[in-house]
């Protein structure tokens, strides 16, 4: 009985270990971004802006601002977890070449951009860069596209705004429940510090949300993205499921790029019938 008590206090310290650790490291698990020199010199192939916004605690926050001649609209674009706006704003420049502005920011601690991470921030520097937006566009030309991670902070966004459209791409049900399918064995609803709540965003959503989602993602698996999908009541809500999909490759699909261009269009239609 002895040794079995033993072995039961030594794997007790050890889960309480475990559980330590990843609450004070789980910014390393959900974050990965790429820093960049201060100096460091953007390249595309389109026409952009670079821009910096000072937040309310002091943090630097670095952008892309592409233009184009006579946008159709405005992409206000939230980038997935990983990288920094050299490699985000290639991705961003598929949107350039349909003939939309688009405006792609580093969260903090990504590429060029500084400060704390905390959900909060995280929250109120999107708001920062949709005001930014809304000094060269009307909004009802404003578009809010989210990738992945990027996908809870714009639905956040669009619950506290009047965006024409709201394009999710691989979104989730809320953090917490990628989290705690992943790790079914640990407490996430106390350990997670970033729970964002796409799920309670979108019922304070009034425009149109289109979500993608592949049906072999390994990363955020689209049974999340489906009960997402079916927590949203009485709204205008569609989902488009990209068979065979991965969570890094839609953008390969023909039906993805006939799809968003679909999209785009016909968001561009309605607005221009309304004018």
């Amino acid at each position: 009985m002895r040794k079995i008590a033993r072995i039961s206090i030594a794997l007790g310290i050890a889960y309480i270990s475990i559980v330590s650790m990843l609450y004070f490291i789980q910014e390393k698990l959900i974050f990965l971004p790429t820093k960049l020199m201060a100096a460091y010199e953007y390249s595309f192939e389109y026409p952009f802006e670079e821009i910096f916004l000072t937040a309310a605690d002091g943090a630097k926050l670095n952008a892309i601002h592409f233009k184009t001649k006579q946008p159709d609209g405005l992409i206000l674009y939230f980038h997935g977890n990983a990288g920094n706006l050299s490699r985000w704003g290639e991705v961003a420049t598929f949107f350039v070449a349909k003939n939309f502005d688009v405006i792609i920011m580093d969260y903090r601690t990504y590429g060029k951009s500084t400060g704390k991470l905390s959900e909060s921030n995280l929250l109120s520097d999107a708001q920062l860069f949709y005001d930014y937006a809304l000094k060269y566009y009307k909004e009802e030309d404003i578009i809010l596209y989210g990738r992945s991670l990027g996908t809870g902070i714009v639905s956040f966004l669009a619950s506290k705004n009047e965006p024409s459209m709201l394009i999710l791409e691989s979104p989730y049900y809320s953090m917490l429940d990628v989290a705690s399918k992943r790790m079914p064995f640990l407490p996430v609803s106390l350990l997670l510090k970033y729970k964002f709540k796409t799920f309670q965003y979108l019922q304070n959503v009034s425009c149109p949300i289109i979500m993608f989602h592949g049906t072999k993602d390994r990363i955020v698996p689209i049974r999340s993205s489906e009960k997402l999908f079916d927590s949203v009541t009485d709204k205008t809500v569609s989902f488009i499921r990209i068979e065979g999909g991965e969570h890094n490759n839609l953008i390969e699909f023909t039906k993805y790029r006939e799809e968003i261009a679909r999209v785009l269009q016909t968001d561009h239609s309605n607005r221009s019938d309304d004018k």
